[in-house]
Formats: C-alpha cells, sequence, structure tokens
C-alpha cells in the first residue's frame, strides 16, 4: 500500500479530523525549504485526502523572483519529482496543479500577493482561512510580517514561523513584540520539525502510556541523559546564514532543548496545546543558565576555506552541551547535549543511562568488556525510529558470566510505515487544525536564549577538529566523564 493510500483510507474512517477549507500562502517558495520540504510535503497531504476539501496553495516571493501561475506548476512539479514521497502524476497531481498560483510580495507592496488571495478565495467561495508560512531567512521575518499586518491579510490568519527565532534573548524579544503587534499568540506557530516526527512523539507514549517505565524516569534511577544529534554534512553552502550562527544556536536552542523538554517534563492533565507547552515551559523554568565551563566549542578543519566563511572565523560547527534540570525529578542528573557538521555519523539518538547494580556476585562477569555500554534505553528518532533497551543477559555455558542484551522495537517492523506523516507534513496539519501544541510558546523561547545568555557573552574558544571525527579531543569526551556518548557504539 502506498503512502497516499494508506493516510487516506486513515482519513476516511474518521480518526483524522479534517481542516476548514484554507488558502495556504508559502512565503519564500522558491526557496530551497519549499522545494525539498513543503511543496512535497502539501502534495502528500493532498493526495492522502487529509487537506480541506477546498484549498488553493498561493507561492510568493519578492517581484524580482516571481513566476507565472504555469511556471509556479512547474516549479512544484519538479520540487515532488525530487524530494516527494508521493510523485507528481495522475489525477492526484491534475488536482493539487490546479490549485496553484503565484503572486508576488515585497515589503510596502504585498498588492499582487492580496490580489492573488482575493481571488484564491472567490474560488474556493465561503470563508476560508488564511495560513502563512515564512520559508525566509530570520532577517526577513519581521518585515514580512510588518507587510502582512500593513496589507491587511493578517486579519484572522495564522502565521508558521521558521527557525531560529531570534538568535540571543533581546533579538527574540524583539521578534516576538513585532509578531505580537500584527498576530495574536494563538495565531503563532513557531515551528521546529523535530517534533513533528513520530519517533519524537512516541517519546510520550513510551513514558506516560507504559507503567513499566515511567516510575524509574527520575534520578532515583536514571545516572544521565544524552540527546546526540551529529551530521557528516558540511554546510553545504549555506555559509551567510551558518557563519552568522553556529551550531549552539542552530541546533542546541532550537532543536535538542526542545527534546529535553519532551524528556523531563512532568506528566500534562492531557496531550492538548496548554497542558503539554505548559509542563515544557517548567522544564525550561527549571534549567541552569549555561556557562562556558559546561561547553565545548569545535570547528572542522577546513570550516574557513568554505565559500562565503570569514578566514578568522570563530563560528562552532560543533557543539556540546551539559544542561541541568533544577527540579525534584532531575536534580544531579546531567543532560549531555552535541549536534554538528562534518562529524563521524549522521544519528539523531537519545540514551538514558541507567544507575548500575553491584555485579560482585557474578564472579566470571568480566566487567572491563562492556564498560559504559549497560543499563541503557537507546531511542533513536531518526524516521522511522526505533526503541532499544540494552541490559545483561547470562551469555551460555556453565559459568554465571554475563553478556550485553538487548531488547527492541522498531517503527518499521512494528506498525505500517506507510501512515506515517513526515515531520513538516504533521506540523503543516497540525497547524490548519489550529493546535499548537507541537510548536514553541514564545515564553519558552525566550527562557531558553535567556539561560544561553552567560554563554552567549562569554563563550568558550573554537577548537579544531578533523572531519569525520566526534569533535575535538580530548574535550568532548572530558565533558561528559565519568560517562562516556553512547556514540559511536563502538568506540
Amino acid at each position: 500500500m502506498n503512502p497516499a493510500t494508506a493516510a487516506r483510507r486513515t482519513a476516511a474512517h474518521g480518526s483524522v479530523p479534517r481542516p476548514d477549507d484554507h488558502v495556504i500562502v508559502l512565503i519564500g517558495a522558491t526557496g530551497d525549504l519549499s522545494r525539498r520540504k513543503l511543496l512535497p510535503g502539501l502534495f502528500h497531504l493532498s493526495a492522502a485526502g487529509l487537506l480541506p476539501g477546498r484549498y488553493r496553495v498561493i507561492g510568493s516571493a519578492p517581484a524580482s523572483s516571481a513566476l507565472t501561475d504555469e511556471q509556479f506548476r512547474e516549479h512544484a512539479r519538479r520540487a515532488v519529482a525530487e524530494s516527494g514521497i508521493t510523485k507528481p502524476t495522475g489525477d492526484a497531481w491534475d488536482t493539487f496543479a490546479r490549485a496553484l498560483s503565484f503572486g508576488s510580495a515585497d515589503p510596502g507592496n504585498a498588492v499582487p500577493l492580496a490580489a492573488a488571495i482575493q481571488r484564491a478565495e472567490k474560488q474556493i467561495g465561503g470563508s476560508p482561512r488564511r495560513l502563512f508560512h515564512l520559508a525566509i531567512p530570520p532577517a526577513a521575518f519581521g518585515p514580512v510580517v510588518a507587510m502582512l499586518g500593513a496589507a491587511g491579510l493578517a486579519d484572522g490568519a495564522r502565521v508558521i514561523i521558521e527557525k531560529p527565532f531570534g538568535t540571543d534573548l533581546r533579538s527574540a524579544r524583539a521578534l516576538n513584540q513585532a509578531v505580537h503587534a500584527v498576530f495574536g499568540e494563538p495565531q503563532v506557530f513557531r515551528i521546529d520539525h523535530f517534533l513533528g516526527k513520530e519517533s519524537v512523539d512516541n517519546i510520550l507514549a513510551f513514558r506516560f502510556a507504559n507503567g513499566l517505565f515511567e516510575p524509574i524516569w527520575n534520578r532515583e534511577h536514571i545516572r544521565y541523559v544524552q540527546i546526540d544529534v551529529p551530521e557528516t554534512l558540511s554546510i553545504e553552502g549555506r555559509a551567510g546564514f551558518y557563519d552568522k550562527t553556529g551550531a549552539y544556536r542552530d541546533m542546541i536552542v532550537t532543536h535538542l532543548f526542545q527534546v529535553l523538554g519532551f524528556l523531563a517534563m512532568e506528566p500534562p492533565t492531557s496531550l492538548d496545546a496548554k497542558h503539554l507547552r505548559d509542563e515544557k515551559a517548567k522544564v525550561f523554568e527549571a534549567l541552569k543558565p549555561i556557562h562556558a565551563r559546561h561547553v565545548v566549542r569545535g570547528q572542522y578543519e577546513g570550516y574557513r576555506l568554505e565559500r562565503g566563511v570569514a578566514p578568522d572565523s570563530q563560528t562552532e560547527t560543533m557543539a556540546a552541551v551539559r544542561a541541568e534540570v533544577d527540579n525534584w525529578r532531575w536534580a544531579g542528573v546531567p543532560f549531555f547535549l552535541r549536534s554538528g557538521k562534518r562529524l563521524g555519523a549522521s544519528r539523531q539518538v537519545v540514551t538514558l543511562g541507567f544507575h548500575e547494580p553491584p555485579l560482585r556476585m557474578f564472579r566470571a562477569h568480566k566487567e572491563d568488556t562492556l564498560a559504559g555500554r549497560l543499563n541503557e534505553i537507546v531511542i533513536d528518532f531518526a524516521d522511522p525510529g526505533s526503541i532499544a533497551a540494552e541490559f545483561l543477559a547470562k551469555e551460555p555455558g556453565p559459568e554465571m558470566s554475563l553478556g550485553a542484551a538487548t531488547m527492541a522495537f522498531r517503527y518499521q517492523d512494528s506498525f505500517a510505515s506507510a501512515n506515517a506523516l513526515k515531520g513538516y507534513e504533521r506540523l503543516i496539519l497540525d497547524a490548519m487544525l489550529g493546535d499548537q501544541a507541537l510548536f514553541t510558546r514564545s515564553d519558552g523561547v525566550e527562557r531558553l536564549w535567556e539561560i544561553s545568555t552567560p554563554l552567549l557573552e562569554n563563550p568558550p574558544p573554537v577548537e579544531p577538529y578533523a572531519p569525520g571525527a566526534w569533535g575535538p579531543q580530548p574535550s568532548a569526551d572530558r565533558l561528559v566523564a565519568p560517562f562516556r556518548w553512547h556514540l559511536p557504539e563502538a568506540g
């Protein structure tokens, strides 16, 4: 069964609510994000029967990059062919293509876009909702939001804003003020595609739906937590953005702290937006400020030779952080967060290390052979995802000798993976439904920048590392001592 058919069947059974009629506006429609994620994702939702009964998708870009409607349809077809799950063929594509149009917009001149929206709303009829997705550089968020407000396009609309939301506390506050001058907080959807992943959502199910795990999810049983998102890719020609941002702002604040919020939160009363985001906010409030002594910043050798990078750049391409949640559940448990470019593997892994029992009674056991690889739960949240419990079991033979064993759940083997939506698809659907549960709230954004202020004002020096390594050594390993990084598993 192909993904569109499986998802359509789910929608037909009524388990997924259908959004109201919509005009969806992609601002930045000719950019990389729209090409790789948004246009393919919208077509998959359409083919799966998860978009509204009546909808239009309007692409928008500055007048200098404007396309005709036909050019935009061809641009979308190429994007879907290159990056989509569902290929652009047959009636499904014809239906989607007919819903596409284009309207350029520049700060101070939103007339073509406003006209395109008016035409689309007239074609749909009734009172369709508007959803704007700002797939544009962060510096353009404020001016574009102001343009939408000045043109009267924001009334009753919702807006999806990409990351990073600010670069420090001052800029995050200023951006929140600019956004709130046009949109109320219930209209604002600050997107983190990590939180749309099935495997990240499964953390909530794993914890709260199973009486086996929640009672041990605390400092009495857990020694440390690691959230590890290494990448093998370089900056991929994004020097203009990356050299002003770096790994900490790009990944740690935006993505990894959000995953930490899911891991560390108290059980919410329900999984609706208010209760879920309230509990995550409490975790962020309990985070201690991040200081340089708890951070390692690395820069891969050759980064300064990348096109567009300053020859004396001090931007980190890898960051490892020790964070602490200072509350009753987690006091004393270190949370280690690591991410970066040109590292030893591309992975997305959470590791929970449990207190180890005394093994003196097992006299034949050779502890050094399994050091640092015992009593862990490992959650791989790269799609499609898995959860593994790593423990000790008796090896066959006459002696009571222990060996490593694993119990594993894999999404791909256990459920119909064709039913899954990608992160962006899930979150765009949630935004159309008005469900903010998996989106970041303004106070949460500001709090994460607040605890980051000591580090950003006084960062440690960057240290070089070889491409393909796991960051600068011995600094990265010293940060987690007396523990060790789960990745690489055979390190």
